[in-house]
């Protein structure tokens, strides 16, 4: 959401710098803020530096220094904010790949200002309310347990064994929708409407990669899940304890 001047503060990681120029003067006189960087090292200094928050991060995937791949995993390391990943080749390789890590969405750089736009939009809409509470304050009191694993519906954050997970908004979605329904299977094409209902940019396999994700932070093992079973040929459960 916009800071209290009403500008949305955008970092973008991006070595063309004829084309940083072309957003910083497209997206600035609608209301963003656009700090350019040019490689991947610096990027994660910037993107994750304390007292220099940003809205949203445009993170190209060929970087000097560090590939756009591994920027975003030191950055989901320790912050869920939205990321619009941007590659050449746009193949669906390149998207499997940064939404396993965690990207909000994908655009190749044959994209218009009007589509990176709407893009933007977009993501920081879904993540207008993943706020965090405060350290220190009383939790809202709308939550879902499932065993040592709770999810906040009001504060959008969930804690496995009282620790914080950092999850992006398609994965705390994911969580709730499969937490709300713990113990009844919930199949792919369920849960796919439910995301495109939030206005998410997603297709069929990308739940599976979500999933993945998920998974992957909350510890589990799809072979012996504590949380998330497979339901084959059906879909995903989350394990009633």
């Amino acid at each position: 959401m916009p800071d209290s001047a009403g500008r949305t503060r955008l970092l973008m990681i991006d070595d063309d710098r004829k084309l940083c120029r072309l957003v910083s003067t497209y997206l600035e006189p609608l209301g963003f803020d656009v700090t350019a960087i040019h490689s991947g090292p610096e990027g994660v200094e910037r993107a994750t530096a304390a007292g220099e928050p940003f809205h949203a991060i445009i993170l190209d995937v060929m970087l000097p220094g560090m590939d756009g791949f591994e920027v975003l995993k030191k950055i989901r390391a320790v912050s869920p904010i939205p990321v619009l990943m941007l590659t050449a080749r746009g193949d669906e390789t390149d998207r499997i790949v940064g939404l396993e890590v965690g990207a909000d969405d994908y655009l190749p750089k044959t994209f218009s200002t009007r589509e990176l736009l709407a893009r933007l939009r977009a993501v920081l809409r879904r993540s207008a309310t993943q706020a965090a509470p405060a350290a220190g304050a009383t939790p809202p009191p709308t939550e879902i347990v499932v065993g040592p694993l709770r999810v906040n519906l009001d504060a959008h954050a969930a804690w496995l064994d009282d620790k914080p997970l950092v999850l992006t908004p398609v994965e705390f979605d994911l969580l709730t929708s499969l937490a709300k329904a713990r113990g009844r299977v919930k199949t792919r094409e369920g849960l796919l409407d439910e995301i495109r209902d939030r206005n998410y940019d997603v297709f069929d396999r990308s739940i599976d990669v979500h999933i993945s994700s998920l998974r992957k932070k909350l510890g589990d093992d799809a072979k012996e899940p504590r949380f998330i079973r497979t339901v084959r040929s059906a879909g995903y459960m989350m394990v009633n304890p």
